[in-house]
């Protein structure tokens, strides 16, 4: 079964083109979703506090994702050592599910897949693209943060332009191209390499 890696930059719409996938009956894997979910096992909030601190934490001691982004996108380091507790628990996870799926293929969607290295687990990558101003104001409606949040977040990922040249195919999300042939035709390529 191949692995294939679905990335983009913040606000790219990788989740829309997720669920085309899935519809096409892909098993899908969320890196980000299934990162926000091991954010909060005990053991991780407990190794967060050691650098971030206690004021990271919602009345009920989950973690206010809101408050750690603020601290480690500041923080180069602190960035740092959030990911070396998140990406190897994410990648163990990923690999536990990859061994329950069947199909003619999995996707594994992550916003920093090329950022965590990643990237070198797939047999193909697919980069959905979008122009930056349209990135800016989809993440400023979606997060309900401001423009400065939102270039500070993208200072932290590869360029989209480097994204590109590295990947096996190209998805343009810029609210005129049509998505849908676009992922079908991947698809269809995806299946003919297979059979």
């Amino acid at each position: 079964m191949k692995k294939i890696g679905l990335t983009g930059n913040i606000g790219s719409g990788k989740s829309t083109v997720s669920k085309i996938f899935m519809i096409l009956g892909i098993p899908f894997y969320n890196a980000d979703d299934e990162a926000k979910k091991i954010l909060n096992k005990p053991e991780i909030i407990k190794k967060i506090i050691s650098f971030a601190g206690a004021n990271i934490l919602t009345n009920t001691a989950m973690i206010d994702r809101k408050k750690l982004a603020a601290i480690v996108f500041e923080n180069p380091e602190k960035l740092h050592q959030l990911n070396q507790l998140i990406h190897p628990a994410v990648l163990s996870d990923f690999n536990a599910w990859v061994n329950k799926m069947s199909g003619p293929y999995i996707i594994m969607e992550s916003a920093i897949l090329f950022e965590s290295n990643f990237n070198t687990l797939f047999d193909k990558i697919i980069t959905v693209t979008a122009n930056e101003e349209t990135r800016i104001n989809r993440v400023m409606n979606r997060d309900n943060v401001n423009r400065e949040q939102v270039l500070i977040r993208m200072k932290h990922q590869i360029p989209e332009k480097e994204k590109v040249e590295k990947s096996d195919f190209i998805i343009v999300n810029n609210n005129e191209d049509l998505i849908i042939p676009q992922v079908i035709e991947i698809h269809q390529k995806l299946l003919a390499r297979i059979d």
